[in-house]
């Protein structure tokens, strides 16, 4: 039995042309006059980048830090010493410590968007690995989150800082705006995305790299991105 589709996806699905690539700035704008939902939904971007994810110059993984912020709040947990608990927690860190938290994740509590450590207490961190790394939430030096500066990760996390990395099938999935944004500040988070992706490029990899971009919003259609416009 087919799924019935609703009268305001059909109605979305009538406004995009499923053949067409729309430059970035009309699929910015487009991407909120399809919306569906009544909360204010995440817009997300889908890149397919022309590359070998099993080989390690391939696997692309990084930071960037979103200009108008991604429009939801973060839940920070630091991992650290007592002498850092203030820092981390005067940043803005939700929570901060080490062996009573180091114990609650063992016990199964993973209720956090950003997991940041302090370089000392990796050696506790690690006995979570297993608990944390299926989630995406165990820190690495790459991403920022193992770092001595504990303060200053969690401000840049709070102010929009979001991590990415490519999955197996070589596309990046990433949350970039909400679909309250303006269609400018949508545009301008998603090329901040986008330029540090292209700024990226390992020189191992062959042929076309933005292989594809679309950009969509929670349960609402995708838009395909002409790949031309992005510069």
């Amino acid at each position: 039995m087919m799924a019935r589709v609703s009268k305001k996806r059909k109605a979305a699905e009538a406004k995009i042309d499923a053949e067409k690539h729309y430059s970035i700035d009309e699929a910015c704008a487009l991407v909120k006059e399809v919306n569906t939902t009544k909360f204010d939904a995440s817009v997300d971007v889908h890149v397919r980048l022309g590359v070998d994810p099993r080989k390690a110059d391939q696997a692309i993984r990084g930071t960037v830090s979103l200009p108008h912020g991604t429009g939801k709040s973060k839940t920070v947990l630091v991992f650290c010493t007592p002498d850092k608990e203030e820092e981390a927690k005067a940043a803005g860190a939700d929570y901060a410590g080490l062996d009573d938290l180091v114990q609650k994740v063992q016990g199964g509590w993973t209720d956090v968007d950003v997991v940041i450590a302090a370089p000392n207490v990796m050696a506790q961190v690690g006995k979570i690995g297993r608990i944390l790394g299926p989630r995406g939430l165990m820190p690495n030096p790459k991403t920022g989150t193992v770092t001595p500066n504990v303060g200053a990760a969690v401000a840049e996390v709070k102010k929009g800082k979001i991590s990415f990395r490519v999955d197996k099938f070589g596309i990046i999935h990433s949350s970039v705006a909400r679909v309250s944004f303006s269609a400018e500040n949508i545009r301008d988070n998603a090329m901040e995305l986008l330029m540090t992706l292209v700024k990226m490029k390992p020189s191992s990899a062959k042929g076309i790299y933005l292989k594809s971009v679309t950009i969509a919003s929670t349960m609402s259609p995708g838009i395909k991105v002409d790949t031309k416009t992005i510069k």
